[in-house]
């Protein structure tokens, strides 16, 4: 992000350099599919816009360093909103009690 424009926020994380440790991954993040992106608010690495049409506009401006006009804006949500199908169901699993004796969850500890 920040093609046009720098993305301002005060949002800590650092991308994929948090997992892989190099410097050259900072600020890269994975880019969800369009599908059902009407419904998987909030926007952007750090949740920062919750309607779909900033985000268009943020996006247009960083990126393509344009200022699009509200039907513009309205055309390209419009769009994406075709995208939006049934969410898919699933049952979480029911996990066993935890104890003293439970090891506490280290997910990126280092080997």
């Amino acid at each position: 992000m920040g093609l046009y424009e720098e993305y301002v926020t005060k949002n800590p994380a650092e991308g994929v350099a948090g997992l892989s440790g190099r410097d050259t991954d900072r600020f890269k993040f994975k880019v969800p599919t369009l599908r059902n992106v009407e419904l998987t608010y909030p926007y952007f690495h750090d949740g920062a816009y919750w309607k779909l049409e900033e985000a268009v506009d943020v996006m247009a401006r960083l990126q393509l360093g344009r200022q699009l006009e509200k039907d513009e804006i309205g055309k390209i949500t419009a769009f994406m909103k075709t995208l939006t199908g049934e969410q898919p169901s699933f049952q979480l699993p029911m996990l066993p009690p935890s104890n003293n004796n439970t090891p506490i969850p280290q997910p990126f500890a280092k080997k």
